[in-house]
């Protein structure tokens, strides 16, 4: 029997409230097909904001009952569809949808290379290991990128940056890409080419103006007028995410993973529990001078990693047991959790509270523990790990063997004897390896490798970086400098990547987010349906004829509330296009500035952080394990404070 699905009560209330709103609303509507989008309208929000399904299929589900209206226009009382077929897949090649496939592909060119590596180090040593300290210098960073190119284009491009840094920090994804999405959204306010609608804004004022008696004419905006109140919101959405940060962001517990850890893995099947810890030697550590066998018998721990001054090794013919450990090394080790501290204390070590030098090496990313199988034909019968050199030769470090049904795992009293024990054909060995040293593995005849899901990690391409900065700054040059399409121009650093083997093709697809893809494609037929219908302008017409009479503040407030709706469901493009006629026409009707009023329309038309509508949100949602209430809890906040800044800066800054 199917077990019955409980809604939480809030989600009840609102199955019920968001029917009876949209049918409210349809009602009153003037058209048959305002009435039918401003429903479906009601359904996307719905959709979204509970959850109901993924956001990406709410997005597809949306898509497809817009298609299905051609069909039964008749029945609806419409003369045909509410989007056109030929518009309804325009989103899938969209100059939007195009662009943010390339900015991912070259983001992951530039990560392959190393260089965003690179750029996580000198932001760690910056700013440190502590939020409060990595969240201004990448959102600050971001910002003042996203200020010359697109948003967009910024995250993907720091996208590996952050991941790096939370590797290494210990600080979840979840708490890091949200501030510096943001910001990248609020970066494209500082100047007249950071965000599509302000550089769309001076054509339509233009256009306006063949329409205006000269007494109404209004003025257009340079590059950098728009910079002190771009500034101030950057600067309040850091503060914000410094101050309640804590607050608003998705706690780690609230962030499951749906694979399972390596260490989680071993200790439930094999009941071996380990911890992985990053060490530091004191200046007169007593391990000073001596072997790394050694040290290993005494103290009962395996080190996978040790950084000796610039060098990190680890992997193949990396350690062996005669290195000696020298002072100021840094060492990466596996051992029993209760011996931590006492290790720390009798070798005279200082723990790092998080692996912030072997982060990349330490996650599951890059390495964990794998299961081996000694083949009967294999060389290895006989001999033990430490007979051949195991950890030197192959990369990896024996955990323990599954013999017969009986785990000899590294207790305390153990530890030295598994590595002392000849290998019998049929033994699984449990190792921890480098994803790369297991994949040397896989074509060694001596072992049979079980373990097969890890990500295939080739090694980096440092030699491609002058390729992958090249076909960067050619792809930024023709944003910045050439009339060119966004997409076409960022396709070509993209493709750029690959001819110059910079990235293998099959990598640019994977580099791809392809939920985001179709999360994006597919709402922009509603967009197309808002808008071709009369909706949004219905919409806008209503709200202004409440507000015309208050006072100045409260109609650019209104302005502004109304772009900031509109870019949640359409283009920020189409929410400008639509809406700067409206507002230019109101402030002439109000005796205020018309070239102000369009001002708040262009900017407003950026505070889109409440759901993943925007393509940077959107790009930011899968890596970090974002949900909707998520961006609800944070970004309803952020649109509160985004709204009373630029009314206040518009006001207080002169601009009126």
């Amino acid at each position: 029997m199917p077990q019955t699905i409980k809604l939480p009560k809030m989600k009840t209330i609102a199955a019920t409230t968001f029917p009876i709103a949209a049918v409210i609303l349809a009602y009153i509507a003037p058209s048959a097909g305002i009435a039918w989008v401003t429903t479906i309208l009601m359904l996307t929000v719905y959709l979204f904001a509970f959850e109901v399904v993924s956001v990406d299929v709410a997005a597809i589900v949306i898509m497809v009952l817009l298609g299905l209206t051609a069909l039964f226009a008749p029945v609806m009382g419409l003369d045909k569809g509410l989007v056109p077929a030929d518009h309804l897949f325009a989103g899938f090649s969209s100059n939007a949808v195009i662009s943010i496939i390339a900015v991912m592909i070259i983001g992951a060119g530039l990560d392959k290379t190393g260089l965003m590596t690179k750029v996580a180090a000198f932001i760690l040593r910056v700013g440190g290991t502590k939020e409060k300290g990595i969240i201004p210098i990448i959102s600050g960073t971001v910002a003042f990128i996203s200020s010359f190119m697109q948003n967009v284009g910024a995250a993907a491009l720091f996208l590996p940056v952050v991941s790096r840094i939370s590797n290494r920090s210990g600080i979840p994804m979840s708490r890091l890409l949200m501030p510096m999405g943001f910001c990248a959204i609020l970066g494209g306010t500082v100047t007249m080419i950071g965000s599509s609608p302000l550089i769309l804004l001076n054509d339509l004022i233009l256009t306006s103006n063949k329409h205006l008696p000269s007494a109404n004419q209004l003025h257009t905006w340079e590059l950098f007028d728009v910079t002190p109140i771009g500034l101030t919101l950057v600067t309040i959405g850091i503060l914000y995410f410094v101050l309640a940060g804590r607050f608003v962001l998705p706690a780690v517990a609230a962030r499951t993973s749906a694979k399972e850890s390596t260490l989680d893995y071993l200790k439930r099947s094999y009941g071996i529990s380990l911890s992985l810890t990053e060490m530091e030697l004191k200046y007169n550590s007593p391990l000073v001078g001596r072997k790394l066998l050694e040290v290993e018998k005494e103290f009962h721990v395996r080190v996978v990693a040790l950084k000796d001054g610039d060098q990190i090794r680890t992997g193949v013919d990396a350690l062996d047991r005669d290195t000696e450990f020298r002072r100021g090394q840094t060492i990466g080790l596996l051992t029993l959790p209760q011996h931590v501290t006492e290790f720390a204390e009798d070798a005279g070590l200082e723990e790092h509270q998080r692996n912030r030098i072997f982060g990349d090496l330490m996650s599951d990313r890059s390495g964990g523990i794998a299961e081996i199988v000694i083949p009967t034909n294999s060389n290895l019968l006989g001999k033990s790990a430490i007979d051949v050199w195991m950890r030197k030769r192959y990369g990896i470090s024996l955990m323990g063997i599954l013999r017969n049904g009986e785990v000899l795992q590294p207790e305390t009293e153990k530890v030295d004897e598994i590595r002392a024990i000849p290998f019998q054909a049929g033994d699984m060995l449990l190792v921890y390896a480098t994803w790369p040293a297991l994949e040397r593995l896989e074509k060694d005849r001596d072992f049979i490798v079980v373990t097969t899901d890890y990500p295939r990690a080739e090694a980096m391409r440092p030699t491609k970086v002058g390729w992958a900065l090249a076909f960067f700054a050619i792809a930024l040059s023709l944003v910045l400098f050439t009339e060119l399409k966004l997409s076409v121009a960022l396709l070509t650093g993209a493709i750029g990547m690959v001819l110059s083997g910079v990235l293998k093709i099959d990598e640019a697809y994977q580099a791809v987010s392809w939920r985001t893809v179709f999360l994006l494609a597919s709402l922009i037929p509603l967009g197309y349906a808002v808008e071709s219908t009369g909706t949004a302008k219905w919409i806008a017409e209503s709200v202004l004829a409440v507000v015309g009479d208050m006072p100045i503040w409260i109609i650019q407030a209104s302005i502004a509330v109304l772009a900031t709706v509109f870019t949640l469901v359409m283009s920020n493009v189409g929410a400008t296009v639509l809406l700067v006629p409206l507002a230019v026409n109101i402030a002439i009707g109000v005796g205020a500035n018309p070239s102000v009023f369009a001002l708040i329309v262009a900017l407003a038309t950026s505070n889109s952080f409440i759901i993943p509508t925007h393509q940077v949100n959107a790009l930011i949602m899968g890596p970090a394990g974002y949900r909707v209430p998520d961006f609800m809890k944070a970004g309803g906040i952020m649109t509160i404070l985004f709204l009373v800044v630029l009314i206040g800066a518009i006001n207080l800054l002169g601009y009126s």
